[in-house]
Formats: C-alpha cells, sequence, structure tokens
C-alpha cells in the first residue's frame, strides 16, 4: 500500500530557487503572461511539487470551474507521473487529492476579507486547512496595491506561501529601463519571485525576472507544449 507521495522534483530549481525560498510564510509568487501562454499549467505544476513536499493546496480559480481546473491537476500529474516513471499513478493521485481544495470566486466578487472568511470557514469546519495558495485569475489591471498588501499580511498570519497568475498584453511593455511587464510592474516590489513566459501555445520560453538567481545564468527552460511540463533544454 502507498502512503506516501512520490518525491516530485522542484521545478523551479533551474531558476535558482530554493525549497527554503519558496516556503517562506509571507511569500509572493508571479507567472505572468499572454492568454494561453500556460500560466495554470505553470502553477499547477508548481502547486504539485508543493503537495509531495506536505503541503496542503488551496487552489483559488477567478476565471474557471472546479472541473476544469481538476482537469488541469489530473493531466499535469499524468505527464508528470509518465515522466518520472511513477508506479501505481492512480494510488498516488488518490493520495494526492485530500491535500489540494479548489475555491472559485467570481471576479467582482473577490477581496481579501471574504478569502479570508471562505478560508477560515473551511478550517473551523476541519474541511481543509491550507498552507499553500494559488490566486489564479486576478486582474492586475486595476490598482491592487491596497489588496495586495493586505493579502500578504493575512499570509503571513496564516503561515501562507501564495502564487499568482498576471495576465499580460502585447500593447503593454514595461516601463523605460524595466524588465517586469505591465501590469504587474507597478506592484513588483510586493513579489518575492516574478516569472514570465514569453511566445506562442508551440513555443513556450520560461525567463525569470526576480527572485532565485535572478535574471542571470539561466538555463533555457520552456513549457513542453505536449505535456505542459516546464523542462530545461539541455
Amino acid at each position: 500500500m502507498i502512503d506516501q507521495p512520490p518525491n516530485i522534483p522542484n521545478p523551479l530549481t533551474p531558476l535558482g530557487y530554493t525549497e527554503a525560498e519558496l516556503f517562506s510564510p509571507g511569500f509572493f509568487g508571479a507567472v505572468c503572461a499572454r492568454a494561453g501562454v500556460g500560466k495554470t499549467a505553470f502553477l499547477v505544476q508548481v502547486a504539485l511539487w508543493a503537495i509531495s513536499k506536505g503541503k496542503r493546496a488551496l487552489h483559488i480559480s477567478l476565471s474557471d470551474p472546479i472541473k476544469k481546473v481538476d482537469l488541469w491537476y489530473k493531466d499535469v500529474f499524468i505527464n508528470l507521473a509518465n515522466q518520472a516513471k511513477i508506479k501505481d499513478p492512480s494510488s498516488i493521485w488518490e493520495l494526492l487529492l485530500p491535500k489540494r481544495f479548489i475555491m472559485t470566486f467570481k471576479v467582482e466578487g473577490f477581496s481579501v476579507p471574504k478569502l479570508e472568511e471562505r478560508m477560515m470557514d473551511l478550517i473551523h469546519q476541519g474541511i481543509f486547512t491550507p498552507d499553500f495558495v494559488i490566486i489564479d485569475g486576478l486582474s492586475f489591471e486595476e490598482s491592487l496595491r491596497n489588496p495586495l498588501t493586505d493579502l500578504k499580511t493575512l499570509a503571513r498570519k496564516h503561515q501562507l506561501e501564495v502564487w499568482f497568475s498576471a495576465r499580460t498584453h502585447h500593447f503593454s511593455p514595461p516601463p523605460d529601463g524595466a524588465i517586469i511587464p505591465q501590469p504587474i510592474h507597478d506592484v513588483a516590489d510586493l513579489f518575492e519571485s516574478i516569472v514570465h513566459l514569453e511566445g506562442s501555445a508551440d513555443k513556450i520560453k520560461v525567463k525569470n525576472l526576480k527572485g532565485g538567481s535572478g535574471t542571470q545564468f539561466q538555463p533555457a527552460m520552456r513549457i513542453d507544449p505536449s505535456t505542459w511540463l516546464l523542462t530545461t533544454d539541455e
């Protein structure tokens, strides 16, 4: 009987991220890209790695229904299992499920107080106690400094690490002399990590913009469009 999850490798190790850095309470990470370039796949792979390390991941979707998010997890896990030659992946999947909870919000109904209220309901009812959070679909078009500051306080209070997706646009280049694109550039100081996905769905390059080893000495890293997994070109 399998009673422990497999050791899924840290997908961000090639970018210089250590487990200690990524599992620091109050940590904010963001993956930014245009629509359809792999942000959700990136977040799901990071979440599955965190779960394999004993974390309990709360995935908050502001754009997709629960079934679609669950399908992302299944597809990415199957590809990870095939890549790592994991034995009995069905049993492993059942072992991982209790450590993941999917929550949906309407974009216009999302706020830090509402998130804390729903999260505390889960905790007090003994349903789920998260320590790793994904927020997928939050719009960075409007000013988020105050909500993000409140969320960072909440993350530190509850010992959470939080990853976000941030949508960018062709017409929103970085300010002069900057490397971090809009709209996340204006709140970049609140984040410990920012990763950028570039290209189209058939050729997605992964670039580190903040955190880890920084922008120097990066390997040629990409998302494989056939599996949606992070990989390093040899």
